[in-house]
């Protein structure tokens, strides 16, 4: 009898493998939020669109996990060393809080941040060029020079600008320091509202009634996740709400000059598909997302006491009715 030597077999196998698409490949990605509400649910599942775009997609050749830690420090941290122990191909981190826990935990397994408003101020990469570690990732700052314009817009005769914010969280520290610095210039003040936990939102947000003509709102997550607090008391008190991300605006927000929340996700999302191709994230300069959109609610800013011109109606992306 023959026996029909394996080696040519073997040799056929491993050049087929060297040819195969790297992507072919099962890769994982695990992905934490440090809460939920509809603007990082938003990135998340523009993540998974554009991952899915690039060829890699849940079930077939992607592992996908997800987690949110609901709102607490404590459980970002838990979560972060799960994740990390699981060694996957990369884990993204949604928000400030969550991108702080991962990256505290890992300087191996490739990290990519989203929804942070200033990575260097939270101290999640050194500067804005490549890190040349493990971290890279997508920011969601705004000019909030432009953001005041908006405000003007809503409310042409307001002095007084209250802002509802979480002391603890990066973010919102960075967009009040530079408020304090910008407001003043523009003849404005100023008056903050500590709101430490989601449930804290709607008294804050009570405090600052006779002591302001608007409210500004960033993406403070404890102060999004709470948002229809904030509006009861903005229609309530005839207050308007100027929020600095779209989705708030479906929420009860009069208006919004910024960021389309899905269209940050997929940014985040191309990033990490080229890690999962190869590159390295500490090559990847962070990025930060510059397609801005206007917002606006009519029926909110009635409720809320003002009426928005027919020109900052028709220049609007999208009219909430």
């Amino acid at each position: 009898m023959k026996y029909l030597s394996l080696a040519p077999l073997g040799a056929v196998a491993l050049a087929l493998a060297s040819v195969a698409p790297v992507h072919a490949q099962q890769k994982s990605v695990a992905v934490t939020a440090i809460v939920e509400h509809p603007a990082l649910d938003s990135v998340r599942d523009g993540v998974q669109a554009a991952l899915k775009d690039a060829g890699f997609e849940t079930g077939k050749n992607l592992k996908w996990q997800y987690q949110s830690a609901q709102g607490n420090t404590g459980t970002a941290a838990q979560i972060a060393r799960k994740f990390i122990g699981d060694k996957p191909d990369a884990i993204v981190a949604i928000a400030t809080p969550s991108a702080q826990a991962v990256i505290a935990a890992t300087k191996a397994v490739p990290v990519v941040f989203s929804a942070v408003t200033d990575p260097v101020a939270a101290k999640l990469v050194p500067s804005w060029e490549p890190s040349k570690g493990n971290v890279t990732g997508v920011s969601d700052l705004l000019a909030l020079d432009k953001q005041m314009q908006l405000v003007k817009q809503v409310a042409p005769n307001a002095k007084r600008v209250g802002m509802v914010y979480n002391p603890g969280e990066a973010n919102s520290v960075v967009v009040v320091k530079e408020l304090q610095k910008l407001l003043p210039t523009l003849g404005m003040t100023l008056v903050e509202a500590a709101a430490p936990r989601s449930v804290d939102v709607s008294s804050a947000a009570r405090s600052l009634v006779g002591k302001v003509d608007v409210i500004y709102t960033n993406t403070d997550n404890n102060v999004v996740s709470a948002y229809e607090a904030l509006v009861k008391v903005g229609q309530d008190a005839k207050i308007p709400l100027v929020a600095s991300d779209t989705d708030s605006v479906k929420r009860g927000a009069v208006a919004a000059y910024g960021i389309n929340y899905r269209d940050l996700g997929e940014q985040t999302g191309r990033m990490v598909a080229r890690i999962l191709k190869g590159e390295k994230p500490g090559d990847i300069k962070p990025e930060v997302s510059t397609k801005m959109e206007l917002f606006v609610n009519p029926g909110a800013a009635q409720k809320q006491g003002v009426q928005l011109s027919d020109a900052l109606v028709k220049s609007a992306a999208q009219v909430i009715q």
